[in-house]
Formats: C-alpha cells, structure tokens, sequence
C-alpha cells in the first residue's frame, strides 16, 4: 500500500504548483516560473515588493527561514490579507495558496515593486 501516499503527494504537488502559478499571474508574473528552482523564489521576491538580492539570505542557515516567513507575509499583505491568513500560508500551504490563487484576492503591492 506504498502507492496511495505516493498519490496523495502528487497530488498535493499539483495543487501547489497550480496555485502558485495562478498566484503569479495574479501579480503580473510569468506563471511558468514557479516550476523552475530559484527564479520561482526571485519571481516571489519580487511579488513580495523585496530587493532580489535577498535571494542570497536564503542560502545562510536559519536567516532563510526568517527571510521564508518575511516574504510569506509581505505576500499575503499584498494581497490584502492579515496575519491569520500568512499563519495559514506558512503552516498550511496546501490550503492556503489556493485560497489566494484561486479565490478573489487581488494583488495591490503596498511597496512599489521594484
């Protein structure tokens, strides 16, 4: 019975990559660029209004997962959401990414987004 985990992750896998997608168009970004590593977290940089050059914080140890937490947030405020829905964000992604990509939000940067 190895196979119905398998499932359920894969399932899974494809639910998130079709939010994010769907997360970045919203934010006026390529939606292929969730699948390609490392552009996906430029991209979300950038939807999150912060420099590019953090891209470089989430290799130290620790400061990534501060940094995680940051731009989490700064999306979720971006998209007109409180702190209720980046703990959602953070802890169920599976949830509340499709929330956002697929539900009413619409992306209003309270940073301009350089």
């Amino acid at each position: 019975m190895e196979v119905i985990p398998l499932i359920l992750i894969l399932v899974i896998v494809v639910i998130m990559i079709a939010s994010m997608w769907k997360v970045f168009e919203k934010a006026g970004q390529p939606g292929w660029a969730c699948i390609v590593p490392i552009y996906n977290t430029v991209i979300m940089l950038k939807v999150a209004c912060r420099p590019i050059w953090w891209i470089l914080l989430f290799f130290i140890p620790f400061v990534s997962l501060i940094v995680s937490i940051v731009v989490y947030a700064d999306i979720g405020k971006n998209f007109g959401k409180g702190i209720g829905f980046v703990l959602g964000l953070i802890f169920l992604p599976f949830i509340f990414w499709p929330i956002l990509g697929f539900g009413s939000a619409q992306y209003e940067p309270v940073r301009d987004p350089t």
